[in-house]
């Protein structure tokens, strides 16, 4: 099977948008569920109810891989987990390090997702010696000192990194060095990297306070409406002695 470093996915080469390629994914996940369950085929508008996506972009990214399914029948179930796997380069072998073996990185580690999508942890590294050699999820962990061989030997173009913010910066510096071209970046902080280096960001913490921005815009409105209603009910109720008072009194 090949490996990562000598075969890249094409889709930058035919021109497929960024947006739709981040969708790729989503499709496949949604593909993969009809498969397992021997769906043949599945129509646009249920595809993209899987996704979460609308059917108009759904058939407009298919068109950038060349599938327009049939009329009156659909897409071709397995057809489609094929072509996108292909694209996405999944029907290739990706080996990738995991740098930092913290309870995060020992979690990733234990990820089964990996191994089912065509990545292959090939080592475990942390910058701790009491860790070297500790089993996690199987495998012995290697100290950082050996990163660069370890990469080259594995012929590794894609790192995790799981490291504590600080040390995140000078690790994607050595991966680059060492010849990593993408880089998954679980560290809370913003990684430099040179022209030719892909980073993917992934912050728990930020995505906690977008949710949590939306839950206390919920609560405003919600007090927002009860709020109205207050003054409407305390009109009707108010009275004086010679009968009604208005809400609003002349000064």
């Amino acid at each position: 099977m090949a490996t990562g470093r000598t075969h890249r996915p094409a889709t930058r080469s035919r021109g497929i948008p960024e947006a739709t390629v981040a969708r790729l994914p989503l499709y496949l996940r949604a593909l993969t569920a009809l498969s397992e369950r021997s769906v043949p085929t599945v129509s646009s508008e249920e595809l993209a109810a899987a996704a979460g996506v609308n059917s108009a972009k759904l058939r407009k990214d298919f068109s950038y891989l060349g599938s327009y399914g049939t009329r009156g029948v659909g897409y071709d179930v397995e057809y489609l987990v094929y072509q996108i796997s292909r694209e996405l380069g999944l029907t290739q072998d990706w080996p990738v390090v995991i740098v930092g073996i913290g309870n995060l990185g020992a979690a990733l580690a234990n990820y089964g997702g990996f191994a089912s999508r065509g990545f292959r942890v090939a080592a475990l590294i942390d910058a701790d010696p009491a860790m070297a050699g500790t089993p996690v999820a199987g495998m012995p962990v290697q100290h950082t000192d050996d990163l660069e061989k370890i990469i080259s030997d594995n012929g590794v173009s894609i790192g995790v990194i799981s490291t504590p913010a600080g040390a995140a910066q000078q690790v994607c510096e050595r991966l680059v060095a060492a010849g990593v071209t993408s880089i998954l970046n679980f560290a809370p902080t913003v990684l430099s990297v040179p022209e030719g280096v892909d980073v993917r960001k992934v912050d728990l913490s930020i995505e906690l306070q977008i949710l949590a921005f939306h839950e206390q815009r919920k609560a405003g409105e919600e007090a927002a409406a009860d709020g109205a209603v207050a003054p409407a009910a305390a009109k009707q109720q108010r009275k004086g002695p010679d009968g009604d008072v208005p809400a609003v009194m002349p000064a």
